[in-house]
């Protein structure tokens, strides 16, 4: 693949992670319940038990989940747009930045559902991967290789 392929490649391998971010705040914010029976069984309290004594938690965390979906459809929308009109110029530090980014939220998302044993981990793997995958791509492709100092002086 030359390098110019490898770098269309990662821009869409962003994109897609933008899009799976966008559709995955969507759901945080519209469809998730409070609590998952995953979560009942890491907790290691039943539904019934959880009403009881604390009846108001479903209502706080529909909450939560409501902001955390704007959070992470937010940085879907953010991650769309720097795929498609920014990462192409890919400025110094560029690879820097979406290594983190990835690491704290596909990444760290993926990791966590590993921890508590849930059923989607492996589907939350996914995104995760492709991010990897986007990073390593984005870094070999020929202009990123020459151009980036691994975010020293341009992150912040």
């Amino acid at each position: 693949m030359n390098m110019k392929n490898l770098l269309r490649f990662s821009l869409w391998m962003f994109r897609v992670c933008g899009i799976w971010l966008l559709v995955l705040g969507i759901y945080f914010i519209f469809i998730r319940a409070s609590l998952l029976p995953e979560d009942l069984r890491f907790i290691g309290v039943s539904d019934n038990g959880i009403h009881k004594n604390l009846p108001r938690l479903s209502q706080w965390l529909n909450h939560v989940f409501t902001v955390l979906g704007g959070f992470i459809a937010g940085c879907g929308v953010l991650v769309l747009f720097l795929a498609k009109n920014v990462l192409r110029h890919q400025f110094p530090g560029s690879i820097f930045a979406l290594g983190i980014t990835g690491l704290l939220t596909v990444g760290t998302m993926s990791w966590i559902n590993f921890l508590i044993d849930s059923q989607f981990k492996w589907v939350l793997f996914v995104p995760a991967f492709l991010w990897l995958v986007g990073v390593f791509s984005y870094s070999f492709s020929e202009n990123a290789r020459n151009k980036s100092s691994y975010g020293r002086d341009y992150f912040l």
